[in-house]
């Protein structure tokens, strides 16, 4: 379980979750073919759904590359620092809802 952060004084979002998009040259791995804006976009959505979104609570955002392109798709949460890889809508659902919501990193998705 991680620490709870909804306190912290310093802290303007509980938690910050960003998206590699980054597109690299023809034949590189990169998480844009992986649909990493796709799965970014489906993400903002359910926070808004779930209203998670906003001061206090989660802000999703685009990064540009990560570097782990070849672990990818991959996101980061921070504060946490935890890093994960993800498949489809079901894999982003699961995040949200293990440890974005209740505090619990998703071991299967997580990565090195």
């Amino acid at each position: 379980m991680l620490e709870d952060r909804r306190s912290h004084p310093m802290s303007y979002y509980k938690q910050h979750v960003f998206f590699c998009t980054n597109q690299r040259d023809p034949g590189q791995n990169c998480c844009a073919n992986r649909d990493s804006v796709a799965m970014l976009a489906y993400a903002k959505d359910r926070i808004k759904a779930l209203r998670q979104a906003g001061p206090g609570k989660v802000r999703i955002n685009r990064a540009g590359c990560l570097d782990r392109c070849d672990l990818g798709p991959c996101l980061v949460v921070y504060p946490d620092a935890i890093w994960y890889t993800y498949f489809d809508q079901k894999d982003i659902d699961e995040i949200i809802e293990s440890h974005l919501i209740h505090g619990r990193i998703v071991e299967r998705l997580r990565l090195p």
